[in-house]
């Protein structure tokens, strides 16, 4: 007995670890889970990919296009700071002595045309007296305001030189969260200065800043003074009109936010052909279909915006829309998001009808409206100071 333990032990003991070891290394084979980590190994190439290593051109080519803008306007402040006493106030009224004094800000713009387009926001040139516009190659003139968006915080100002750099249009639709992108414009009124970046995101909304959003998102440094300035891509072609940054400091934190070129340019020619911007407009107020609400209408898990509130005499009315009906889609196109659906009808063209489903007391209803001209937002009052 035990010379044949001698004799087979040594075999199965090995036999014993060979298949350990193999058990080990192709786990598959016995029906146990692979422990290999399948990584995607880049394939070998002979030449080494490098970006550019210069943005020189892309810079000669936009930066002439675009301009800073110095405005200027006239506010009343009192004449002494006792008269913004309350109890003085309180006593003599209002009607205490004003001095005038004269505030100027910055901001940046970019030429459109070789007729002396500009296209700027609208918070730059608002209140102004006197816009000066300064081009790149040294000239100065006045810019007057052709009309402006408050609503997409864009305007159009006109001058009249000859030999205008007009800047080359890019498409806005194309870029894609990665592209290279640079901003040019006149931070804190230091000149013009360009920072580089990348596209962080598109289609950004429920941001606060306008009531029609569709903002590109860079990292590219965007300071006080850059807004109405170019954000260009990698070839010098313009994509998008910086407007807005978003900082605790006030100054930036690589989240900037462009109007994109293609939104920017229809504002621009309906300024110029009809002096403002035309839209649909459908007169109702809206909010969000919450679960509460929905399990209450029965629509659980249905998109739709509850109407809250109903223009007298409109589009709306007209069509029979009623509060607390629920809207389920316009058009065809589900209304699951209130501000996504106004901008949805400011794009449809006044006279034109819509079909708009909703449900009312359990039932599902189909309603056609004839969309309105949106009537122009009720213009802010300035302080005085």
């Amino acid at each position: 007995m035990l010379k044949a333990l001698r004799f087979f032990g040594w075999p199965l003991l090995a036999g014993v670890l060979i298949a350990l070891l193999i058990i080990q290394r192709y786990p598959q084979w016995v029906g146990l889970p692979s422990l290999d980590v399948n990584l995607q190994q880049a394939p070998q190439t002979t030449s080494v990919q490098q970006g550019p290593v210069s943005y020189a051109d892309a810079v000669t080519t936009a930066a002439p296009s675009v301009v800073n803008l110095y405005t200027t306007k006239v506010i009343n402040k009192p004449a002494h700071p006792l008269f913004e006493d309350p109890q003085f106030r309180r006593f003599f009224g209002d009607n205490s002595p004003k001095q005038k004094r004269m505030e100027s800000s910055l901001g940046s713009g970019v030429i459109m045309s070789p007729e002396g387009y500009i296209l700027t926001n609208n918070h730059v040139t608002t209140g102004a007296d006197q816009i000066v516009v300064a081009l790149k190659d040294g000239r100065e003139t006045l810019a007057r305001v052709i009309g402006s968006d408050p609503e997409t915080d864009l305007a159009v100002l006109k001058i009249d030189l000859k030999n205008l750099p007009a800047i080359t249009v890019g498409r806005s639709d194309n870029i894609r969260i990665g592209d290279v992108a640079l901003a040019i414009g006149n931070p804190f009124g230091v000149g013009q200065t360009v920072t580089m970046g990348i596209i962080s995101a598109t289609g950004r909304n429920q941001l606060g800043l306008n009531n029609y959003e569709d903002f590109i998102q860079t990292d590219a440094a965007i300071n006080p003074g850059n807004s109405g300035g170019a954000l260009v891509d990698a070839n010098g072609n313009l994509t998008g009109i910086n407007t807005a940054i978003f900082s605790k400091s006030g100054g930036s934190q690589g989240i900037g936010f462009a109007i994109p070129v293609k939104l920017a340019m229809e504002v621009m020619k309906s300024i110029i052909e009809h002096g403002q911007v035309i839209r649909g407009w459908l007169g109702i107020e809206v909010q969000p279909l919450t679960q509460e609400l929905a399990e209450s209408f029965g629509l659980s898990g249905r998109p739709g915006i509850v109407v809250a509130g109903i223009f007298r005499d409109g589009p709306a009315q007209k069509a029979g829309l009623q509060l607390g009906d629920v809207i389920l889609s316009i058009d065809g196109e589900p209304a699951g998001d209130g501000r996504r659906s106004m901008n949805q009808v400011a794009r449809i063209k006044p006279t034109d009808k819509v079909t708009i489903q909703v449900m009312r007391n359990g039932k599902e209803l189909k309603l056609t409206a004839e969309i309105g001209l949106r009537p122009p937002p009720a213009p802010v009052q300035e302080k005085e100071e």
